[in-house]
């Protein structure tokens, strides 16, 4: 296609020759001191065409002459740029292939490469990626003094610089899980601190800050922040639930006194409370500190709702009730019924009941049930074991001595 166009070109060159040229009988004569030149015109006009390319290639060849200084000194600062730009690659890809000694070595080259170009010396964001590179390299290489002395400078470079607000966010963020990791939680939320309140809220920094605060024992702080992730989406919904579940558990235990609990029961999400799990260990937590009344108060809520609740969530809640059993107001006999005539095969609902009808004193009603109970194997030891001795007690209600020792003998074989 390309000769077609050409040939057609030069089809219509000679035809414009031809008619402007073919018939010009005119003379050009040049005058020099007694000398004179008769020329054509069209001999002229081709003359002066040639002498004008011949001086307009000999320009140019001067210019490039002139200017190869010029342009060499721009090539070799091409190639510096490139070489640096290698280097800089070369040391992401050794980072993530974990050769550290070698990406920390291909990040200083990439930095020295640097100085030695003009254009880039003004880079600053290339400046601050090599460094980041660096120190993640000597980060993984445990030097922790070459790390933050290149950490250091990337940030005095970016920090209050205009146009490195990323570069910044991405210096504090990983300044914080470094501190994080080297089980420095103080020095991490301090980081985390400086973010700007959009980056605070970025999935990354809520998970830094979710596990500094489990670093520093902080359970409730710990747990708003991962109802922030859990909103985020930053966990799947059985993950959140669990995390949010073990982190109000680990709130609760931290109580020591009643007050203390009651606190932490009020900073808890209404989810929280809801959970069986949590209220479970909230009144066991209560009874421990020798008030199973206020035990019985968290669970009468959850309770209430027990026949409609998956079947772990009343194991809890029945485990927990034995716990609280000791001083059961007659008002739980209802609720224990109840639950047993929904439920009544469940082996941890019929120990609540045998406990609750044992501290009534219902002999009658509570000895099926706490028999059951003691001989259940999926039941935990202690239930069992307070089973034993709730029907020793009751057969020396009735002067059964030698049942009474028979029942404590059961109670001590358990493990």
């Amino acid at each position: 296609m390309r000769s077609v166009i050409w040939l057609v070109l030069l089809f219509t060159a000679a035809v414009v020759a031809a008619t402007v040229l073919g018939r010009n009988d005119a003379l050009v004569s040049v005058f020099y001191d007694s000398w004179r030149l008769d020329l054509s015109l069209n001999l002229f006009l081709l003359a002066l065409l040639a002498t004008i390319f011949i001086v307009f290639a000999a320009l140019q060849a001067a210019q490039s002459l002139l200017s190869l200084p010029t342009r060499a000194r721009e090539w070799r600062e091409q190639k510096r740029e490139r070489a640096a730009g290698a280097a800089l690659r070369e040391a992401l890809a050794e980072l993530f292939a974990a050769r550290y000694a070698r990406a920390q070595r291909a990040a200083q080259r990439a930095l020295d490469l640097q100085a030695l170009s003009a254009e880039l010396r003004a880079d600053t964001q290339f400046t601050v990626l090599a460094e980041m590179v660096a120190a993640s390299g000597l980060h993984r290489l445990q030097d922790k003094r070459g790390r933050d002395e290149r950490m250091n400078t990337a940030l005095a470079l970016v920090r209050g610089r205009a146009g490195s607000a990323t570069a910044f966010d991405g210096l504090q963020l990983l300044g914080a899980e470094w501190a994080l990791e080297d089980r420095d939680a103080e020095r991490g939320l301090a980081l985390l601190a400086e973010l700007p309140p959009g980056a605070a809220r970025r999935t990354q920094a809520l998970r830094l800050k979710l596990q500094a605060a489990r670093q520093e024992r902080r359970p409730l702080d710990a747990l708003q922040t991962a109802r922030l992730l859990a909103k985020h989406q930053g966990f799947s919904a059985p993950a959140a639930q669990s995390l949010l579940r073990s982190l109000a558990i680990e709130a609760i235990e931290q109580a020591y006194d009643l007050d203390q609990l009651r606190r932490v029961w009020a900073h808890l999400d209404a989810d929280d409370r809801r959970d069986a799990f949590v209220v479970a260990r909230a009144a066991r937590r209560a009874q421990a500190m020798g008030h199973a009344e206020q035990g019985r108060l968290w669970l009468q809520a959850a309770w209430d709702a027990i026949a409609t609740a998956p079947a772990e969530d009343r194991r809890e809640l029945a485990l927990a009730l034995v716990a609280c059993a000791p001083g059961v107001g007659n008002d739980w006999l209802p609720r224990i019924e109840a639950a047993l005539s929904a439920h009544g095969h469940e082996p941890a609902l019929v120990a609540a009941a045998g406990m609750a009808f044992a501290d009534r004193q219902l002999w009658g009603k509570a000895r099926r049930p706490l028999e059951q109970t003691a001989s259940a194997a999926s039941l935990p030891a202690p239930v069992r074991r307070q089973a034993l001795r709730c029907l020793a007690a009751i057969a020396r209600e009735e002067g059964h001595e030698e049942q009474a020792q028979a029942y404590d003998q059961r109670a001590a074989a358990i493990d």
